[in-house]
């Protein structure tokens, strides 16, 4: 009996080998969820273990970070940021629906649904909404490029689309957390939040955690690609370069639930009203964004990059702001940790549907 050409839904033909969505993922890749899960339990019992832990993190600081947590952080940026073809950014002109369509889900949309759900999930929880909020105003910039390119997306365009969404991060985060946090909640007769909110400290937070890890990644991609050329830069620096973003966060995780063992254990269900709103937040953009691609006309590889980039954020971010300006053991920062742990099974679960619905609805892209 033949066999059906090309498109298999859950082997992209993208990727060498044979083998599952599962299979093609490195080995850090595709047991993140269990390396979180044991990164937490570390913590916890490192917590439990060494009370002294917290002052002996706070001896030294960046800004208003501990420097552990600080170079953490760092390390989750760079790695993904010299990944950025910064050279193909112009080819976003060309873009002339895709773009359009993710600044209005990614920047638009987007931030005002996980409002909206933080709101409906966490009315009485004020520093979870916060750092809930936190993470629906930054689109992702990191694992997105793993879920693109597993699912067979348009990897330029993907491209193109990160580096727009790291430079505007960096210029509009700080003014959608006002928007957010401040402006619309008093507009529309809400409750105010039991926290003392800084544009400022915003401002300064986004760019120690993105502005200089963006510079850092862009300078290692121009030298590395001046010096040993793109096949180098690409084969073989960055499958050994990248996997350091993974390890930093969980080195992140590790240290945060260190510090916020105690109130993990105490109370569970804060966990789960967490996930609530990100779960939906997941569903809906992703859903959205490939629907509305598969209307405006847009071929199977941009629906998939588009569908991936709305739905996907920049946890890393929200967990820098939140650490920097609320402190490591804020409600604010314990959400942004629970996001990742979220996410990849959210995602990769969306990476079968959307090679599912390739088959189903593309067959002729």
């Amino acid at each position: 009996m033949p066999q059906k050409p090309q498109i298999r839904p859950l082997a992209p033909a993208s990727l060498a080998g044979e083998g599952s969505v599962i299979e093609k993922l490195s080995l850090l890749d595709r047991f993140l969820p269990l390396w979180i899960l044991a990164a937490m339990a570390t913590g916890l019992l490192l917590g439990r273990s060494f009370p002294w832990i917290q002052g002996a993190l706070d001896a030294v600081r960046l800004g208003q970070t501990s420097l552990p947590i600080a170079l953490g952080l760092l390390m989750m940026m760079v790695p993904v940021l010299a990944k950025v073809r910064y050279e193909d950014l112009g080819q976003a002109l060309r873009q002339r629906r895709l773009l359009p369509l993710c600044l209005l889900l990614v920047w638009g949309l987007g931030p005002l649904l996980m409002f909206c759900l933080a709101w409906l999930f966490l009315a009485d929880q004020p520093a979870l909404r916060t750092g809930v909020v936190l993470i629906g105003i930054a689109p992702c910039i990191a694992m997105v490029l793993i879920w693109i390119d597993l699912a067979e997306g348009d990897r330029e365009a993907a491209a193109v689309l990160v580096a727009i969404n790291a430079i505007l991060q960096i210029f509009g985060y700080a003014l959608l957390a006002s928007l957010y946090l401040k402006i619309l909640p008093e507009w529309l007769g809400l409750p105010s939040q039991d926290v003392t909110f800084s544009t400022a400290e915003i401002a300064i937070a986004v760019f120690i955690f993105l502005g200089i890890p963006l510079v850092a990644g862009y300078l290692i991609r121009r030298i590395g690609l001046r010096l040993k050329g793109q096949r180098w830069y690409e084969q073989r620096f960055l499958p050994r370069f990248s996997p350091w973003s993974l390890i930093g966060l969980l080195f992140t995780i590790l240290v945060m639930f260190a510090l916020q063992g105690e109130v993990i254990t105490s109370a569970p269900l804060r966990v789960i009203r967490v996930a609530m709103p990100l779960l939906i937040y997941f569903a809906v953009m992703w859903g959205l964004a490939f629907g509305l691609g598969r209307r405006s006309g847009l071929s199977y590889r941009q629906c998939a990059t588009l569908s991936f980039t709305a739905a996907g954020n920049n946890f890393e971010l929200a967990i820098a702001v939140s650490v920097s300006v609320w402190g490591v053991t804020s409600d604010q920062a314990l959400a942004g940790v629970i996001g990742p742990l979220i996410e990849v099974p959210a995602l990769v679960a969306l990476v079968y549907l959307s090679l599912w619905l390739r088959e189903r609805f593309f067959q002729s892209s």
